[in-house]
C-alpha cells in the first residue's frame, strides 16, 4: 500500500504480481494538447493572473472554462500529479476502473448538457441477475425484483416526510420550517426512531452506511435530499448511479480544461491564501507565490483545515473545516474474481468488512467486481480481502485486487461529501458565499446534488464562476 492508501500494484494470492499497471491516464499531464500543463509547479510570475483556481476537479474545471470563455487569464493549481480530484481512473487486469467516482444518471441535467456539448455517449452499467442480502441466518439470495420491492418499501418508510421537507429538493431550504426537527438527526437516529430490528434493520443499515461511511456520522437530511432529487423511490435513487460515460469519468473534465485555455500547474499543493493590497497571494509548497484579484478554492471542504488563511475564515467556514464534510471512511475496492461469472450483487449490514459488492465487466474466467468496504476490512491484507469476498460469495476466488482508501488520501482527507447532522441549516447558504476575495466551490457545498455527484460539482462551479467574475471586476 502507498501512503495515500492506493494499492497501485494488484495483489494476487498474497503476492505482488508481475503485471505492470498503467498509471491513471496522464498522471503528470493531460491528453495531448489539453491545456498548458506543467508536471511541476509553474514558475512564479510577478504579473498577476485574472483568477487563480485551486483544485483541478470538476468544480475547478468548470470555473476555469467559464472564466476562460470571458477572456480571463486563469491559473489552475492542482496538488496532485493528475487532474480529477476525487475522480481517479486506474486499471486492473488491463481493464479501466474508476478508483473515485464511477457513475452518472438520468435526471442530472448539467451532466447531460456537458455530455451533449462534447458529443460523449454513455453506456448502462451491468444489471444484477441475483442479489445476496442479509437473512435471519447469514445471507440469502433473492431475485432483483424481489429485493428491489422490499427495499422500496423499507425506504418509503425510512424517508417518509421527506417529500414535504424537501418539497423542492434543488432548493433545500424552501421548507426551512419543517427541517428544524429532522436536520439534527443522524441516519442511526432515524433507524432507532423506526425501531427496526432483524433483517429489516440489516437491510436498511447496510444500504445507508455505504453512502455515509457510518450511520452515526451521516445526516438523515443528507440522504433524504438525494432520495427526493432522484424522484422519491429507492429504485430511482439507485438509477442515478447507472450510466458510464464514454472515456471514463474523467472524460468531460479533460475536455473542459482543454477548452478553458487555462495554465494548469500540477504537483502544486497550496499552503496559504492571503489578501494583500487588493490581491490574493496564493502560496504553494516550496514558497512560490502567485497573485490574482480573486481565487476560487475548489477543493474538498475537508482540505480547508490544512490551509492558512489571512485574514482567518469566519465561523461558518471554520466550523465546516473543523467538522468536515467528506465521509470519514471511504474505501473503494476493485476485484478480479474467478469461480463465478454471474452478475451477482451483494449487500451486508453496517459493520461488515464489505458493505456492497457490485458486478462489473465479465471476463473469460470470471468477472470484475467493485466493492465498498467498512473500517473492519484491512485492504492491505490479501487473506482478509479473500475471506470477506467469500463471506458474501462462497464460490468466488479473488485473483487480484486494487484498493483506494480515500480517507488516507492527503489531498482528500475523506470520501465524497455528505452533510453531517445540523450542517444543512447551520451552513447553507452562507458557506456558498465569497469571503473577501476568496470564492468557494465544490460538490460538497452544492445546493442540489451535493457531495457524491459530479452534478453538484458542476452546479457549484457555475455559481463560483459568476461570483469570481464579479470580484475580479
Amino acid at each position: 500500500m502507498t501512503e495515500n492508501g492506493d494499492s497501485t500494484t494488484p495483489r494476487a494470492h498474497g503476492r505482488v504480481t508481475r503485471r505492470t499497471l498503467l498509471k491513471a491516464a496522464g498522471a503528470t499531464a493531460l491528453t495531448a494538447g489539453a491545456v498548458a500543463a506543467t508536471a511541476s509547479p509553474a514558475a512564479a510570475d510577478d504579473k498577476p493572473y485574472d483568477a487563480i483556481v485551486v483544485g483541478a476537479g470538476y468544480a475547478g474545471g468548470t470555473v476555469a472554462r467559464e472564466l476562460g470563455a470571458r477572456g480571463m487569464r486563469v491559473l489552475v493549481l492542482e496538488a496532485r500529479g493528475r487532474i480529477g480530484g476525487r475522480i481517479e481512473p486506474g486499471t486492473l487486469a488491463g481493464h479501466h476502473v474508476e478508483l473515485g467516482g464511477g457513475w452518472f444518471g438520468p435526471g442530472q441535467d448539467l451532466v447531460a448538457r456537458e455530455l451533449k456539448r462534447y458529443s460523449l455517449a454513455t453506456t448502462e452499467d451491468v444489471h444484477a441477475t441475483r442479489m445476496v442480502m442479509p437473512g435471519p441466518n447469514g445471507y440469502a439470495s433473492h431475485s432483483p425484483q424481489e429485493a428491489g420491492a422490499r427495499l422500496n418499501s423499507l425506504f418509503a418508510d425510512f424517508y417518509a416526510g421527506s417529500e414535504q421537507y424537501f418539497e423542492r429538493p434543488y432548493e433545500p431550504l424552501h421548507r426551512k420550517d419543517l427541517l428544524a426537527s429532522v436536520d439534527r438527526l443522524s441516519l442511526a437516529d432515524r433507524i432507532t426512531q423506526l425501531q427496526l430490528t432483524g433483517v429489516d434493520h440489516d437491510w436498511v443499515s447496510g444500504a445507508t452506511s455505504v453512502f455515509a461511511g457510518g450511520n452515526k456520522t451521516g445526516s438523515l437530511t443528507g440522504l433524504a435530499q438525494w432520495y427526493q432529487l432522484a424522484g422519491g423511490t429507492y429504485d430511482k435513487f439507485l438509477s442515478v448511479m447507472s450510466q458510464l460515460p464514454e472515456g471514463g469519468m474523467i472524460s468531460i473534465l479533460e475536455r473542459m480544461l482543454r477548452e478553458s485555455g487555462a495554465t494548469l500547474s500540477l504537483n502544486s499543493p497550496v499552503t496559504a491564501i492571503r489578501e494583500r493590497g487588493g490581491l490574493t497571494h496564493v502560496e504553494v509548497r516550496g514558497g512560490r507565490v502567485y497573485k490574482a484579484p480573486v481565487v476560487v478554492l475548489a477543493t474538498p471542504v475537508n482540505m480547508w483545515s490544512t490551509l492558512t488563511f489571512e485574514p482567518g475564515l469566519p465561523k461558518v467556514y471554520a466550523d465546516a473545516a473543523r467538522e468536515g464534510l467528506g465521509v470519514p471512511h471511504a474505501t473503494k475496492l476493485w476485484l478480479r474474481v474467478k469461480g463465478t461469472s454471474e452478475a451477482v450483487s451483494a449487500q451486508a449490514p453496517e459493520g461488515a468488512p464489505i458493505l456492497l459488492l457490485i458486478p462489473q465487466k465479465q471476463l473469460p474466467d470470471g468477472r470484475i467486481f467493485v466493492a465498498f468496504t467498512g473500517p473492519a476490512l484491512d485492504v492491505s491484507d490479501p487473506q482478509a480481502v479473500r475471506a470477506a469476498v467469500r463471506g458474501l460469495l462462497p464460490e468466488a476466488r479473488v485473483a487480484e485486487y486494487r484498493a483506494k482508501e480515500w480517507h488516507k488520501d492527503p489531498y482528500a482527507r475523506g470520501g465524497w461529501g455528505l452533510r453531517r447532522p445540523g450542517q444543512l441549516l447551520r451552513q447553507l447558504p452562507d458557506i456558498q458565499q465569497p469571503f473577501g476575495r476568496i470564492v468557494f466551490a465544490g460538490g460538497d457545498i452544492a445546493s442540489g446534488w451535493n457531495g457524491a455527484f459530479v452534478e453538484g460539482a458542476l452546479e457549484s462551479g457555475f455559481r463560483a464562476a459568476e461570483q469570481a467574475v464579479t470580484l475580479a471586476g
